[in-house]
């Protein structure tokens, strides 16, 4: 399991091009949420973005302080190659439990689902470290049994809850119609608030 945990684990994914998670597009429940009248101006992160299906998609259409981040070089190095209007400031190759900033919003998109099971805790407090107070982390869960076979692991809207309600107001959590057909009935579309102050976790 900690081999998950290390970008040569990742580097070897893409290399062989062993990414099963990966749509051809943005996600389509991720598209929705953002032509929902997001403010475009805020500051977003897209952590594990991979092939940046998304990160693409949101300068596109107007959005301004987007970030990607993941610590394999070679799934930077493929969205580069594919989008070279990207400019360089969007890319973050590190850690994302060592990255230090704030944020507006945080989209989750396959991320969550690539950690190992133990360090979900983690995820959700390093969540809300990032977001400053109000700040919103939104996007889509797997909703399937977690197994020890992954990436990706699966989950449940019970565990969602138990994660990330210590430090966010769930403003809703229900399974999405707007899945790409390899996903539909397999997704929850998760809007969780940071609460104003963490001492309240």
């Amino acid at each position: 399991m900690k081999a998950i945990f290390s970008p040569e684990y990742w580097e070897e994914r893409y290399r062989t091009e062993d990414t099963p998670w990966d749509l051809p597009e943005a996600s389509p429940p991720l598209l929705y949420y953002l032509n929902s009248g997001i403010n475009k101006r805020q500051r977003i992160l897209i952590p594990g973005g991979g092939q940046g299906h998304e990160l693409a998609w949101m300068l596109q259409n107007g959005f301004e302080k987007v970030q990607l981040i993941d610590w394999s070089p070679m799934a930077i190095d493929t969205v580069k190659h594919r989008h070279p209007e990207i400019p360089e400031s969007a890319f973050l190759c590190q850690d994302f439990f060592q990255h230090r900033n704030q944020y507006d919003l945080i989209l989750e998109q396959t991320f969550f689902c690539a950690l190992p099971p133990e360090w979900r805790p983690r995820y959700a407090a390093h969540m809300a470290e990032l977001l400053v107070p109000g700040g919103i982390l939104a996007g889509v869960w797997f909703n399937f049994p977690l197994t020890e076979k992954g990436p990706p692991f699966g989950g449940s809207e019970a565990e969602y809850r138990s994660l990330l309600e210590p430090y966010f107001i769930l403003e809703s959590i229900q399974s999405t119609p707007h899945s790409h057909p390899s996903r539909a009935g397999k997704e929850l579309f998760i809007i969780a608030r940071r609460k104003p102050c963490l001492h309240d976790a």
